[in-house]
């Protein structure tokens, strides 16, 4: 009877599991459709010289390369660190990076005594996203675990382990991380769900940028309508400019004659005619 209720038991756990791992494998599956559906491409790869940044980010890794057993892409990743001292008002940082959609990011860390400050940050192009809030725990009696979705990438993942608070002792911690791509099903059906958000991202960016385009267009030939017209204005009073500088030369030269008319008139009127006054001059003697 107790070997019979032993191979229910173990069932029934059996049966839990598979259970639990469907319902995880299941929550991993909507927030993968879920950041693949919101998937935006960054104004880098928007503006980028061609499409093949933009394309290659969509498609994520080939499937030949995924399956190429001598290509890391389709592969799980582990990254562990064992008994690692953190010295007394220090910190260690792990980065990972991940760059296949829909990987799958599991960690556990403990360690042997006292508190340390523990979080979770993921960066992209975009900007910094926490994962988890850095706080003080404890992993001395239970280890620290937790499993989080990378939707979009490139993406580093940074590990960051914080001694700062204390100056005295020494912090000794222990991890592992597992990195676990997505399966075939899922890289497919992800990149088709970003392909069809991008699409949309792309074709709103088309309507804003051809509608500015137009615009663009058309005060170009605004301006270089009013700028022909400019030149003829230019033409016109240049034409205009050069009379007046002739008409201004012929005033200046008469001016100066004027002046020598003037003075020499004003002159035999004060002191008479030099011939008259030779002539007085000769009739004296």
């Amino acid at each position: 009877a107790s070997s019979n209720n032993n191979n229910n038991n173990n069932n029934n756990n059996t049966k839990q599991q598979k259970r639990l791992k469907a319902l995880e494998a299941k929550a991993v599956a909507e927030a993968t459709a879920t950041a693949d559906a919101a998937y935006t491409p960054s104004a880098s790869l928007l503006n980028a010289a061609s499409a093949k940044p933009l394309l290659q980010q969509v498609d994520g890794p080939s499937l030949a390369e995924y399956y190429d057993e001598g290509s890391a892409a389709g592969k799980e990743s582990v990254y562990v660190g064992r008994s690692v001292p953190i010295a007394a008002g220090g910190s260690l940082v792990v980065p990972i990076q991940v760059s296949t959609p829909g990987s799958v990011v599991e960690y556990a860390v403990e360690n042997k005594q006292y508190d340390f400050g523990f979080g979770i940050t993921a960066e992209r192009e975009e900007g910094i996203t926490i994962v988890k809030e850095p706080t003080r725990v404890d992993a001395s009696k239970d280890a620290i675990t937790g499993k989080f979705l990378v939707g979009s990438v490139p993406c580093l993942i940074q590990f960051q382990f914080e001694n700062d608070f204390s100056w005295v002792r020494e912090k000794v911690i222990s991890y592992k991380v597992t990195v676990t791509p997505p399966s075939l099903q899922t890289l497919t059906a992800g990149r088709r769900r970003r392909a069809k958000a991008c699409l949309k991202a792309v074709e709103e960016d088309y309507k804003t940028t051809a509608a500015r385009y137009q615009a663009v267009q058309d005060q170009r030939t605004l301006l270089e309508t009013e700028l022909e017209q400019l030149k003829l204005e230019i033409a016109e009073k240049e034409k205009t400019l050069k009379g007046v500088i002739e008409e201004g030369s012929r005033c200046k030269d008469r001016v100066g004659l004027r002046k020598e008319q003037m003075k020499e008139l004003k002159d035999r009127l004060e002191n008479g005619w030099e011939d008259e006054r030779q002539l007085s001059q000769e009739n004296q003697e």
